[in-house]
């Protein structure tokens, strides 16, 4: 037999594995690359982020890395199962040689990170010559050294230091024949020259060259002054310094003659679908996204996304592209993110021919299309999921002009036969006093309540808390439908026209409106001007409209019900 102090016993030993089983699921260890690929001469950051307590051991990425600035911080976090604490820990590595090299599982306390791969490529800079000694010096390195004709080639100065700084400026100026200009921001690091520790800043530029044949790019510069020591005040030293990058040449290809137009050389091109649906309904918008990353290209040479085909079974509005870019390695890459919505016209099948893009591949010298498969919708009819299904008849052995054949024997009518009417009558008669006495009794109970207790305002259904971080994604980068479901459901009512009655606040009435109005006028302009409105509006969440409460002053009804 269990004893009830049996059961405590067994309730207590449960809660404990619960307690240790959510634990150790929340304790989390991942490690990640500021970048998958780098030159044999750069630096790449590893991260590392943990919940369980101890420092990572670094021990096994000595053997293809030079390791140098770690740091490690920790951050606490306040939520609805408690505080959790965050340790992050961050390590500058500078590869050894190049080529694939991995990143090996390190322990950190009691769990273990997983491995990555780093691409190294050899680096194309000129050897700089550097003086045993040096306090300053300067690389230039060049992603391509023989590039198309209005290509984006990505250029990297690099200034290495030994003294603390004062005050410098590094200068390099434009060649003739070419447009540049800097990109981002600059870059410090630290890493050993020769056996002297250095401080690094990289400086990024975006070279496009306009001719073809020989490209000089000029010396880069820098002047400065060190913050004095010793020595200096000893001898009268200004602390001055000087450096100057050795020159580079580059050998600009022309144009193909077999190449496609638009003309857009680049190292790669890649397209995707973030959104493919497979069902559509006539007279709804189905969303579909392309995304597009170009290796060598930035936003003014790119050329647009082509609108999706569909032929007169439907039609397309396209809103405009998001861009995005970065660097991946010394090459400027571009993301582009562009959504369509598709309205079929009538049900059935609807076949969406994939876009293509042709390029050129730099690398390669060849001529290439990017592309991507067709979709196909199912295409529902308006209204079908909530319309009746009809029953079919068979009418396969009926002749023209004559009604279908029936399987029902032919019977004559039975004969009617007598009601008692009076009963009916007088059971319809107590049916109606029985009803009258239950609405004279609720009548009562309501004119009770009504003189005792506040009026409420109109019922609404249960309201869905949404964080403002997951509206304002949503208002960035989802459609129209997506936005009126989210904030619906915020107030706590479904579809359009209950949450334009919901929404106090006119300017928020007037942006959703404005919205539904130009989404399918196909005018990108003012699609993304509606858009901008419509994050402005909804800013800082909904302004919902006050439920109105009578007010209880406690008295008693002027003209009370007789009882």
């Amino acid at each position: 037999m269990i004893t009830i102090s049996t059961t405590r016993r067994w309730m207590r030993g449960c809660c404990w594995l619960l307690l240790a089983a959510s634990s150790w699921a929340q304790a989390q260890t991942r490690a990640w690359l500021d970048r998958e690929q780098i030159s044999d001469g750069e630096t790449v950051t590893l991260n590392i982020e943990s919940d369980a307590g101890g420092a990572p051991d670094y021990a096994p990425l000595r053997a293809d890395f030079e390791l140098s600035g770690q740091t490690s911080s920790r951050q606490m976090q306040w939520g609805t199962g408690g505080t959790t604490a965050r340790n992050l820990y961050a390590v500058a590595l500078s590869p050894r040689r190049p080529g694939t090299l991995q990143i090996p599982a390190l322990q950190v306390g009691a769990n273990r990170t997983a491995p990555l791969l780093l691409q190294v490529g050899a680096s194309t800079a000129a050897p700089a010559a550097v003086p045993g000694n040096a306090a300053v010096f300067m690389e230039t390195e060049v992603d391509d050294l023989t590039p198309y004709v209005q290509q984006s080639v990505g250029v990297v100065v690099r200034l290495y230091y030994a003294s603390q700084l004062v005050s410098g400026e590094l200068l390099l100026d434009t060649p003739a024949g070419a447009s540049m200009q800097r990109v981002g921001e600059d870059r410090s690091l630290v890493r050993e020259v020769n056996g002297r520790r250095y401080n690094l800043v990289e400086r990024r530029f975006l070279l496009i060259p306009e001719r073809s044949g020989p490209l000089q790019l000029p010396a880069a510069q820098f002047n400065g002054r060190a913050a004095g020591g010793f020595f200096d005040d000893m001898f009268g030293g200004d602390g001055r310094l000087r450096a100057t990058a050795p020159t580079r040449t580059l050998q600009v290809q022309p144009q193909p003659a077999n190449a496609a137009q638009p003309w857009l050389p680049l190292h790669d091109l890649r397209l995707r679908y973030t959104a493919a649906p497979t069902q559509a309904r006539a007279g709804e918008a189905a969303t579909v996204v392309v995304e597009a990353v170009a290796q060598g290209a930035t936003r003014a040479q790119f050329p647009e996304l082509p609108v999706l085909d569909v032929g007169p079974d439907a039609q397309v509005f396209a809103e405009p592209a998001q861009f995005d870019e970065t660097f991946s390695g010394n090459t400027p890459q571009l993301k582009l993110t562009r959504r369509y919505s598709i309205v079929p016209r009538t049900p059935g099948t609807l076949r969406v021919p994939g876009p293509s893009m042709p390029w050129w591949d730099v690398k390669a010298g060849e001529a290439r299309t990017a592309s991507l498969p067709a979709l196909t919708l199912q295409v529902a009819a308006a209204g079908a999921g909530s319309a009746a299904a009809a029953v079919p008849v068979d009418t396969q052995s009926a002749l023209p002009g004559e009604p279908p054949a029936s399987n029902a024997l032919p019977l004559a009518d039975p004969p009617a036969s007598a009601r008692p009417w009076g009963w009916i009558a007088a059971a319809a008669g107590f049916a109606v006093l029985w009803l009258l006495t239950l609405w004279w009794g609720w009548r009562r109970v309501q004119r009770r309540d009504t003189a005792t207790a506040p009026q409420p305002g109109p019922a609404c259904s249960p309201a869905v808390v949404v964080p403002r971080a997951e509206l304002r994604r949503a208002l960035e980068s989802q459609g129209l439908d997506e936005i009126i479901a989210l904030l619906a459901s915020m107030g706590g009512v479904v579809g359009l026209e209950a949450l334009l009655a919901r929404l106090a606040d006119p300017v928020q009435r007037e942006a959703l409106l404005a919205m539904q109005r130009v989404r399918w006028s196909g005018q990108g302009g003012d699609v993304a001007a509606a858009r901008q409105a419509l994050r402005r509006a909804f800013h800082d969440g909904p302004h919902w409209q006050a439920a109105a409460v009578a007010e209880n002053t406690g008295l008693a009804p002027l003209y009370p019900s007789g009882s």
